[in-house]
């Protein structure tokens, strides 16, 4: 039987992520689990017993990604678990951690269940992100959050016609266009005032920042449909595509960016399948006293 093989990531300039992650490495290397981790974070473990990695390759033969780390941390840790189609646990040491799994007062918790394979996987959506300048495709990336379209020019507006499904939707004078998978409708899309919506709701989103006109709202859309923004050739110097603010491409005057839904999810480990409102109260810290709910539901003496 092949030996275990855990893939650990983590945020190497915070010093209690790296002192955490050296902890989570000794206790897995204890319980007879190889930990590896990338060339680029190894010397922050210090540590003679974790295998270093090229980072392209450092989840292939992994069963799991352990990430400990803010949303950043996370969503770099999804960049390495997707190719290999490994599921990813977050440990949140950041601030709301809509993506992590568990805080970090119950890391022990965490490291048990890894020991004992004691996970559900939960698929999420992720996008198809094409840029095309002439017909010409320029660049290709993908998305867990969101792909969005902003202006590059701080002084002016962006000009953009947006697209659904191959017929035009309406042409804005904005800051930009945000593309979301319900995943990242509690991110960036949120920020920009989108709608909340729920992981296992099949659907695309598209959310403008700032747009000047007189129908600049939310939309949500099918999953299987095809959002396109245009920037128009009234814009100089262009703009700036973002892929969970993390991927960039520079986009010219003209460019087309086509955002569909891909066919390879992220996959995410779960230890305990929660339900999401609970999920959305206790990130947000949500004010939820006065709710009877519980104890209507317990009242089995009442009359009909």
């Amino acid at each position: 039987m092949s030996q275990r093989r855990v893939l650990l990531v983590t945020h190497g300039g915070r010093d209690e992520a790296v002192t955490l992650a050296r902890e989570v490495a000794q206790e897995l290397v204890d319980a007879g689990i190889q930990v590896v981790t990338a060339t680029d974070e190894v010397a922050d473990l210090q540590q003679s017993s974790v295998v270093s990695v090229e980072p392209e390759s450092a989840a292939e033969g992994c069963e799991l990604v352990v990430v400990l780390g803010g949303d950043g941390t996370i969503l770099r840790g999804a960049e390495l678990a997707r190719p290999f189609d490994i599921p990813m646990l977050g440990v949140n040491l950041g601030h709301v951690g809509f993506l992590a799994e568990a805080e970090v007062d119950g890391l022990s918790t965490v490291v048990r269940a890894v020991v004992d394979r004691r996970w559900e996987v939960e698929e999420r959506t992720t996008l198809d992100v094409v840029v095309t300048l002439g017909g010409v495709v320029t660049a290709r990336s993908w998305a867990l959050n969101e792909a969005s379209v902003e202006k590059v020019s701080r002084d002016r507006m962006l000009d953009v016609l947006v697209e659904v499904d191959g017929r035009p939707l309406s042409r804005w004078g904005c800051d930009g266009v945000i593309a979301a998978t319900p995943t990242g409708s509690t991110a960036y899309a949120f920020s920009a005032g989108g709608p909340v919506v729920w992981p296992e709701v099949e659907a695309l989103l598209v959310v403008p920042i700032s747009a000047h006109a007189l129908f600049a709202r939310p939309i949500v859309v099918s999953p299987a449909s095809e959002i396109a923004v245009d920037v128009l050739v009234s814009n100089q110097p262009g703009a700036v595509m973002w892929c969970d603010g993390r991927r960039l491409v520079e986009l010219p005057p003209g460019s087309r960016v086509s955002v569909t839904r891909h066919q390879t999810p992220v996959r995410l480990a779960r230890l305990h399948r929660a339900p999401f409102t609970d999920r959305l109260v206790a990130k947000f810290d949500l004010p939820v006293a006065g709710w009877r709910g519980q104890r209507r539901r317990g009242d089995s003496g009442s009359s009909s």
